[in-house]
């Protein structure tokens, strides 16, 4: 159950942060032209970078393919607010998020136990 609401977290802020990129048309220069959709855009990332900071160990590791050390720099420049962080952000939104989301997807068809809600 653990692993589902974080999964739920993770993919719930995830899913609204690729919402937002998809609606801008002028790509990284309009996102961070934008404060506001800036701002909101790397909420959902802090939401998610810091859940995965949080997955059990045993999801870790069935999970290699994720980019762990980017989303811990990731995190460390959110919680920074690193003047720095343009290029990670845009990598984040761009590569890192979509790319986990399907890894996670892919293994919760693989492990869907770990996703169940238990009462």
């Amino acid at each position: 159950m653990y692993a589902k609401a974080l999964f739920d977290i993770v993919h719930t802020s995830g899913q609204q942060a690729l919402k937002l990129v998809v609606a801008l048309e002028g790509g990284a220069d309009e996102l961070f032209a934008s404060p506001n959709t800036l701002a909101a855009i790397e909420d959902h990332l802090l939401n998610v970078a810091t859940t995965l900071a949080h997955l059990p160990p045993v999801v870790m590791l069935r999970l290699p393919q994720v980019d762990w050390t980017g989303w811990g720099a990731l995190l460390q420049a959110l919680r920074q607010r690193d003047p720095q962080r343009r290029d990670i952000v845009w990598y984040a939104v761009c590569g890192l998020l979509p790319a986990t989301l399907v890894l996670l997807d892919q293994l919760r068809a693989q492990e869907p136990d770990w996703f169940e809600i238990q009462y």
